[in-house]
């Protein structure tokens, strides 16, 4: 099987899960599940953080699949809720780390046990800017997630938020600058926590 016939298959049954087929919504989440996870690991640096975020962005798959329009392919659709329920995950172990946390000698903080590499902490520091940049901006933090991490263009982002190109440029722009200073002044502290 090709990958457009792969492609053709999951929006076949997205179409048919949407209407309210439960076996087709049941084969499309397996079908989905490894596009997710790999998606998710790019993202994570531990597996079974990767595979939380996942089993969230299925979950919240077959909970709203009926809100799937149709307008676009479904993997358009699928894209920002993944990298939402990533964002989300890293938000909990954040929480998590910060009331458990021990460090090591030589080493970066510890969190629930696993070692952080630096590969891992530079991921988790585009996170935590997210994180920050959520905390200032919802629409700013969606347009950034949709362009830069779901790679969706522009004219992508204006016709699926219902906005002017210029604005969703703008947002983009802006979200981009305060990730950018919030990461810079990170390095300049040397603080990774």
């Amino acid at each position: 099987m090709t990958d457009q016939d792969s492609g053709d298959a999951i929006e076949r049954l997205a179409q048919r899960a949407r209407a309210g087929d439960s076996t087709a919504l049941d084969a499309l989440l397996q079908r989905i599940q490894p596009l997710v996870l790999r998606r998710c690991a790019r993202r994570l640096p531990c597996p079974s953080d990767a595979e939380e975020a996942c089993n969230d962005a299925l979950l919240q798959v077959a909970r709203n699949i009926e809100k799937f329009e149709g307008r676009s392919r479904f993997q358009t659709w699928l894209y920002p809720i993944v990298e939402r329920c990533v964002l989300q995950t890293y938000r909990v172990l954040k929480r998590r780390g910060s009331e458990f946390v021990t460090d090591l000698p030589d080493e970066r903080p510890v969190l629930d046990g696993a070692r952080v590499s630096v590969v891992a902490g530079a991921r988790i520091d585009i996170l935590d800017a997210m994180d920050h940049l959520g905390s200032r901006s919802a629409e700013q933090l969606e347009s950034v997630l949709l362009r830069d991490l779901a790679e969706f263009s522009y004219d992508e982002i204006a016709t699926r938020l219902g906005l002017p190109l210029t604005t969703v440029r703008a947002r983009v722009h802006a979200g981009r600058q305060i990730i950018k200073a919030y990461l810079k002044d990170r390095r300049s502290r040397g603080s990774h926590g």
